[in-house]
C-alpha cells in the first residue's frame, strides 16, 4: 500500500467545542486543503455538536455512526470496518481514548494505517484502561500533545514507547489575530463599553476546567469597568452562575454558552483566563497567545510548556484564587505589561504552534 497521497479519516467522539476536536478540525482543513481526501467519522447521535458546521465548511466530508448503548457498543466495530473498507481510507486518525478503543479494530481489518492522538488526561475505569492498552498495541504511531501527557501514557502502560512520540499542538495563527474592527463587533454584541477591560475564558463548561475558580478569583475586581466573559457550554454552567450570584458579581458575567467564531471572542477579550485543574497541551493558550492577549492560567500538565512565565503570561498554582485574583490585577493595572507580554505571545505563536509544522509531522507519521 502507498501512502504517497493518504485518504484521512479522523474519527471523534463528538462534535463538541474541544481542544482535540478543534485540533482534528485544524488538521482535516489543512489537510483538504493541499489536496487529501479527508472524512470525519463522528460516534455522536444527531444533531452535530458546534463543530460539525465548521467541518463541512472546510470541505470535510463528516459521516456518523452514533454510539447507542451506554458502555461499550460491539455494534460499532463491523460498521466502522464496513466504513473504512468501502471508503478505501489507508490511515485512520482516532483523537482521544473512546475513538481508539472503536476505532484500533477496525483500522487493522481494513488494513489502514492507525494514528492516535491523547490530547490529554482521561479519567477511567480499570475496565476501560484496559481497552485502551489493548487498543494501543495495534497502533502505528501513538502521539502525546506534552511530555507530561506521553509521562502518564507509559505510567499506565497504554502503549509500547517505541512507538511514542510527542508533536506540540498548532493552531492557525491567520485567523487567530489582534483585530480591532473584530473586537469592536464582539464587545457591541456582548453589550459591553468599548474601554471595559474585559477578562475572558473560552473552553467547555466542566469539572476539570474549574470556571468556579475563575468566578471566584476575578469576583472582587468585577464591575462597571471590569467584566468577565466565559464562552462554552456544559454541565457545570449552573454552578459557575450561582457562585458569580453568590459572590454579588452575576451582571458582571457574561454566558455566551457555544460560539462557532471563537477568534472573535479572544479578539473582544484584555486578558485570557486558564483555571483548570489539568490538561494536556491547551490549544486555546495558543491561540490566545495568537490573539496578542496575555495570559493567566494555572501551571497544570502541558501549560507550562506553553506559557513563558513572565514573559507571555502568568502561571499560578492549581485550585488557588488568591494567586489568580493578584495575577489578574497585575495585569489589569498595568497596561504596558500587557501590551508586550501579548506582542511577544503573538511572536511566540507563530514561531511555535504553526499549523503547517504540524502538519508535516503528521503526514511523516502518516507515510510511516
Amino acid at each position: 500500500m502507498t501512502f504517497r497521497q493518504p485518504s484521512i479519516a479522523h474519527v471523534l467522539l463528538s462534535l463538541s467545542v474541544g481542544g482535540g476536536e478543534r485540533l482534528a478540525l485544524l488538521l482535516a482543513a489543512h489537510q483538504a486543503a493541499h489536496g487529501h481526501r479527508v472524512m470525519l467519522i463522528s460516534f455522536e447521535e444527531p444533531p452535530d455538536g458546534p463543530l460539525g458546521p465548521e467541518f463541512l465548511d472546510a470541505g470535510i466530508e463528516v459521516r456518523r455512526l452514533p454510539k447507542r448503548r451506554h458502555g461499550l457498543d460491539s455494534s460499532l466495530y463491523p460498521k466502522l470496518t464496513g466504513l473504512i473498507r468501502r471508503e478505501r481510507i489507508t490511515v485512520v486518525h482516532a483523537h482521544n481514548p473512546v475513538p481508539l478503543i472503536y476505532g484500533a479494530l477496525p483500522a487493522k481489518l481494513a488494513g489502514a494505517r492507525l494514528i492516535y492522538t491523547h490530547h490529554g488526561p482521561n479519567p477511567t475505569t480499570r475496565r476501560r484502561l484496559k481497552l485502551r492498552r489493548w487498543a494501543g498495541t495495534l497502533t502505528d504511531a501513538y502521539v502525546a500533545v506534552s511530555e507530561d501527557t506521553k509521562r502518564a501514557a507509559i505510567e499506565g502502560r497504554e502503549v509500547d514507547p517505541a512507538k511514542l512520540s510527542v508533536l506540540i499542538n498548532a493552531t492557525d495563527t491567520d485567523h487567530f489575530r489582534p483585530d480591532p474592527e473584530r473586537r469592536r463587533r464582539s464587545r457591541a454584541a456582548w453589550g459591553l463599553p468599548e474601554g471595559a477591560m474585559v477578562i475572558g475564558s473560552v473552553g467547555r463548561v466542566a469539572t476539570e476546567k474549574n470556571h468556579v475558580l475563575l468566578v471566584e478569583a476575578a469576583a472582587p475586581l468585577l464591575g462597571d469597568g471590569v467584566k468577565l466573559v466565559i464562552a462554552g457550554d456544559g454541565a457545570e454552567r449552573t454552578a459557575v452562575e450561582d457562585r458569580a450570584e453568590a459572590l454579588g458579581v452575576r451582571e458582571h458575567l457574561k454566558m455566551l454558552g457555544m460560539v462557532r467564531d471563537v477568534p472573535a471572542v479572544m479578539a473582544g477579550l484584555d486578558i485570557f483566563a486558564l483555571s483548570s485543574k489539568w490538561e494536556g497541551l491547551p490549544l486555546v493558550l495558543a491561540e490566545a497567545m495568537a490573539t496578542a492577549l496575555p495570559v493567566v492560567s494555572t501551571a497544570v500538565g502541558g501549560v507550562v510548556k506553553v506559557v513563558d512565565e513572565g514573559q507571555t503570561g502568568l502561571l499560578v498554582p492549581e485550585g488557588d484564587a488568591l494567586a489568580m485574583r493578584e495575577a489578574l490585577s497585575q495585569l489589569r493595572d498595568d497596561p504596558d505589561l500587557r501590551t508586550a507580554m501579548g506582542r511577544r505571545g503573538r511572536e511566540v505563536a507563530e514561531a511555535r504552534y504553526s499549523v503547517s509544522r504540524l502538519a508535516a509531522e503528521y503526514m511523516a507519521l502518516y507515510r510511516g
